[in-house]
């Protein structure tokens, strides 16, 4: 026996059946809900991802998928594999990258950030990552923080930017940036003619608010709710830039950053309302699975963006 190893194993090891192939056609099938489209997407035949699947499934002895009709629903077990697959995938891809030469990998950073994030921040980060680096811009995604923080999750984004606290214990959280909330509406609004807006008239007025799940929704109500205790919603938007044009329209207030509505400020279609509140500040956040396979392309953008002011 060398260095306590028990050479019985190996053929074990080397037997083995489960497939890096399986595990990418159990991905396309999760993502896409059916074998003909993750057979398109992988540029197979049906016939060739149905078997695949089906060789998976028989050697793990479940089913991971319920069928319904011609769909293919995920189910416990697929979901269980679900994360473990991504993980396998992602260290393969890294072990290709890191024996394929300096530049290779550079467009296959998947990125995943928060709306305010991807549209106002994000940008200026990946140009000036590019010019220094000269890395091509990699696979980004923009939704809500809860959004982003299950793409990292199920390692379907290799780093998330969020606007607010995440609860997800397998994910790694790390402080980044800060940024200044503002209360606005329209100039017609009847708080903007009536100067300093004090706290009861704050409490009594309807506010225009992110959909639940929003890193935003959360920091403006962990911003405001200490002072005002209620928070009286005249409507949920799925974004924020929809927000601040029902703002702009008359439709309540809204509690946005500073660089988001900038833009209207100068125009005078959105004015900042002046109230007896602390200046209002929340965190941004970078989330990393804690079981990621840092690439040195990843760490080096991670770092980039620590050093981001």
């Amino acid at each position: 026996m060398l260095g306590g190893r028990n050479p019985n194993k190996i053929p074990e090891i080397l037997n083995m059946r489960l497939s890096l192939r399986q595990l990418q056609i159990f991905l396309a099938v999760a993502d896409s809900g059916s074998t003909m489209a993750a057979a398109q997407a992988l540029a197979l035949s049906q016939s060739a991802a149905s078997a695949a699947l089906n060789e998976l499934e028989n050697l793990l002895n479940v089913q991971l998928f319920d069928r319904v009709g011609k769909r293919l629903l995920i189910n416990d077990n697929g979901r269980l594999l679900l994360p473990q697959a991504r993980q396998l995938l992602d260290g393969a891809a890294l072990i290709e990258q890191q024996f394929a030469g300096a530049q290779a990998g550079i467009a296959g950073l998947r990125l995943a950030a928060s709306t305010t994030i991807g549209i106002y921040h994000l940008p200026a980060i990946l140009a000036g990552f590019s010019v220094q680096q000269g890395a091509a811009l990699p696979q980004v995604l923009i939704a809500n923080s809860a959004e982003v923080a299950g793409a990292v999750a199920d390692f379907k984004a290799d780093l998330g930017f969020i606007e607010g606290p995440c609860h997800q214990p397998e994910l790694q959280v790390e402080p980044w940036i800060s940024d200044e909330l503002i209360i606005v509406c329209a100039p017609t609004h009847a708080l903007a003619l009536a100067g300093k807006v004090g706290l009861k008239a704050l409490r009594e007025a309807s506010w225009l608010l992110r959909e639940p799940g929003s890193g935003t929704r959360e920091a403006v109500a962990h911003a405001l709710l200490p002072h005002l205790h209620v928070l009286r919603p005249a409507g949920e938007f799925s974004n924020s830039e929809a927000i601040k044009h029902a703002a702009a329209a008359g439709l309540g207030l809204a509690c946005l950053s500073r660089v988001l509505v900038a833009d209207m400020l100068e125009a005078g279609q959105l004015v900042e309302l002046a109230t007896s509140l602390p200046t209002l500040r929340r965190h941004f956040y970078l989330v990393l699975s804690r079981r990621k396979l840092l690439s040195a392309r990843l760490a080096g953008f991670l770092q980039f963006c620590r050093e981001w002011t």
